[in-house]
């Protein structure tokens, strides 16, 4: 049974699911919290995936607490009348705590997608260094997206043969989703990318809970500065429905004219948006991953990162969130075609998109 709670997770977990359901032995369930519930929906549409089991958690303004209490007595109930032989979480999400926890009562063998990553700030990012780091010491099958993740386990006491790297399954997802003739229903959109190199496209997102307020405000202030100072450069921007995200956005960026402000984006228009980006601003973990298969650089506006596989190899610059050091770098790599260059020419480190095919063929293995 595989559980998910958020669109990362859903994103991540679509090739998995794929290729569970290509193997004649294994039945696979699906189990959904929906603890984020319009932006899952968007996925489990586009990658035609239709849950067994519908939790249904989300309220507005729900706390940590009330995600936690409501998603393990929901997953109770399920694991007690489905007794599956694994269950199967992703990442970082509360959910993914959760459904380790509840599985864990259940006597039921956990895997974990996506394991091992590490920031060693146990708030930051705040809560899914924890949900992590708890789910890692109930989980039977630890699934490595790379040698440092796996480093990371075993450092923690993770038996070496619990262990298998296998890539990330972001960019089996990624590459099945990236289209070259993509068409934009956005006509703002598509009026910016029809300019082709006459402008410079910069795609922003920004969403941590630890960056909200002066952290941002920082960040849209390196970005208008960046407009100045290069005319041919043009900021998409989507932006997240957190009210406390779009009151500082709009106050510094939304009143300039090279700057589109759009809804947030479903996962296809998005990844196809990354795909003609020439740069992405992002405090986003998946984002990390994936525009490096693009051939596009990233700055993390982040102070810590648990992708430091990443930063290593030249495809990620971890920037921070104060105005000087962000603009400095925006400046850099705007200015300096063979600092781009060298960024956007980096080996991708997560893999070649068969991490879902992988992780199948050990399951079934086991």
């Amino acid at each position: 049974m595989v559980v998910f709670g958020t669109r990362p997770e859903a994103i991540k977990m679509a090739p998995v699911i794929q290729a569970l359901r290509q193997k004649e032995s294994i039945l696979c369930q699906v189990a959904v919290t929906a603890q984020h519930r319009e932006m899952l929906d968007q996925v489990l549409k586009l990658f035609k995936m239709v849950p067994d089991f519908d939790l249904n958690l989300m309220k507005q303004g729900q706390t940590l607490t009330e995600i936690t209490t409501r998603a393990l007595s929901g997953l109770k109930v399920v694991f007690q009348r489905e007794l599956p032989d694994l269950v199967l979480v992703h990442g970082d999400t509360t959910t993914t705590f959760v459904a380790a926890l509840a599985a864990f009562y259940a006597q039921i063998p956990v895997g974990h997608v996506e394991a091992g990553l590490r920031t060693g700030n146990k708030y930051s990012p705040f809560p899914e260094e924890m949900n992590r780091r708890l789910a890692s010491v109930l989980t039977d099958f630890h699934f490595a997206p790379t040698e440092t993740a796996k480093r990371n386990l075993l450092q923690e006491g993770i038996a070496p043969e619990k262990i298998f790297v296998t890539g990330n399954t972001v960019i089996d997802a990624l590459l099945a989703t990236v289209k070259p003739e993509y068409s934009f229903l956005d006509p703002e959109i598509q009026a910016i990318l029809k300019q082709g190199k006459k402008s410079r496209m910069v795609l922003v997102t920004t969403h941590r809970r630890e960056n909200l307020g002066e952290p941002m405000r920082q960040i849209y202030q390196a970005l208008k500065s960046m407009l100045e100072t290069f005319p041919d450069t043009h900021v998409v921007f989507p932006v997240h429905k957190n009210p406390k995200v779009r009151k500082v956005v709009t106050e510094v960026l939304g009143a300039h004219p090279r700057v589109n402000l759009v809804e947030p984006l479903d996962y296809e228009p998005f990844v196809n948006l990354m795909a003609r980006a020439h740069l992405i601003l992002t405090d986003s973990g998946g984002i990390q991953e994936e525009a490096p298969s693009l051939g596009v650089p990233v700055l993390v506006v982040r102070d810590t990162t648990e992708r430091p596989e990443a930063v290593d190899a030249g495809t990620v610059s971890l920037v921070g969130t104060n105005y000087e050091s962000v603009f400095s770098e925006l400046k850099r790599l705007l200015g300096d075609q063979t600092a781009y260059q060298k960024m956007a020419m980096a080996i991708n480190p997560y893999g070649d998109g068969s991490a879902a095919i992988k992780i199948v063929s050990i399951i079934a293995e086991n």
